[in-house]
């Protein structure tokens, strides 16, 4: 799943720098993610893995990082594979 998150954020976050260069725990808003990407990053992972975010869960935190968004998924997403 943490590979998908990956693609995800690389194709919808327009961050300047390569997802790939960044660990799991690096800050994806101090890397250039932007309020309006990571709206396009959360509509994006919502059709990916056929998931909804609870408002509860719309916030900065959880799109912190490579992490943090895996974490949201696979609670959201039981079934899906973290690894």
């Amino acid at each position: 799943m943490i590979e998908d998150v990956r693609q995800i954020i690389a194709s919808h976050g327009k961050l300047p720098v390569d997802v790939a260069t960044l660990a799991d725990d690096a800050d994806l808003y101090a890397a250039g993610l932007s309020s309006f990407a990571s709206v396009q990053l959360m509509l994006a992972l919502e059709e990916r893995f056929d998931i909804e975010f609870p408002e509860t869960m719309l916030n900065r935190k959880t799109f912190s990082s490579i992490g943090a968004i895996s974490s949201a998924v696979a609670e959201l997403a039981p079934d899906e594979q973290v690894a």
